[in-house]
């Protein structure tokens, strides 16, 4: 099957899902539990203390990052992208704050601001793949309109909560959505670069991460000393390391 013909059935089936989330999925509310989380012990008057200690993994990625972008210059990437890797890794330093934030006093409206940096970091990522596999352009030009939609829906969500029926749907697409794309664009378009292993590490710890957040409590009552909400933001900045390491081992196969 030949790319173009992929790339169409993705945008197809992309759509279809979208429609049938919106049409077929009633709106889905912040479930209140969510902010119940296994460790909550007080360590040094901060509350809540590992699962906030536990986001200083992205703080130090994200800063190690930017330094190597812009002092370094190590990063082998498209030079014409260069903001999307940015905000990337802007993106991944905010989470730090934003979740260290929301850690401290968990609910929804401390939420907010977990979830809009994420979503910086999540689209840029995106837009960069498609840049970097299927068409330059087409990432260069779906940069600002990936953001205006992550952006977006997170602030539709909170407005859905303060009116006082939350809908979750259009972030859960904008979180999961590209999730399920991207591998089939790592499988079926070639790269720009080699050492693409970086992203599938990404999403295995994506996963693992998601993994140990499902299984919060029973991994604390196993370990007793660390949650697994700690262990997922631990995860997922150690994919994120793989990513960094690949961009600067990669090399240029094609223009």
């Amino acid at each position: 099957m030949n790319q173009e013909r992929i790339l169409k059935i993705l945008i197809g089936l992309s759509l279809l899902i979208v429609a049938g989330v919106f049409l077929f999925v009633d709106p889905i509310a912040q479930d209140l539990k969510y902010h119940n989380f296994a460790d909550e012990r007080e360590i040094l008057k901060i509350s809540n203390f590992w699962n906030v200690f536990s986001n200083l993994p992205y703080l130090i990625l994200g800063l190690w990052a930017l330094q190597k972008i812009y002092l370094k210059r190590s990063l082998n990437k498209i030079n014409e992208m260069n903001l999307a890797y940015l905000l990337l890794f802007i993106g991944v330093t905010l989470v730090a704050f934003g979740s260290g934030y929301y850690h401290l006093e968990p609910n929804n409206e401390t939420l907010v601001w977990d979830r809009l940096p994420m979503t910086i970091a999540f689209m840029a990522l995106f837009a960069i793949i498609l840049s970097e596999f299927v068409n330059l352009k087409l990432g260069k030009n779906l940069l600002f309109p990936f953001l205006l939609l992550g952006l977006s829906s997170v602030a539709y969500w909170h407005f859905t909560e303060l009116q006082g029926q939350g809908d979750l749907r259009f972030y859960a697409l904008i979180q999961f959505l590209p999730m399920l794309i991207i591998p089939v664009i790592l499988m079926s378009f070639p790269s720009k670069f080699s050492h693409i292993k970086g992203y599938w590490l990404l999403l295995a710890c994506y996963l693992l991460a998601k993994v140990f957040e499902h299984f919060d409590g029973e991994i604390y009552e196993l370990l007793t000393v660390i949650s697994g909400h700690s262990l997922k933001h631990m995860v997922s900045a150690l994919g994120l390391y793989f990513l960094l390491s690949s961009y600067e081992q990669r090399r240029e196969l094609r223009k």
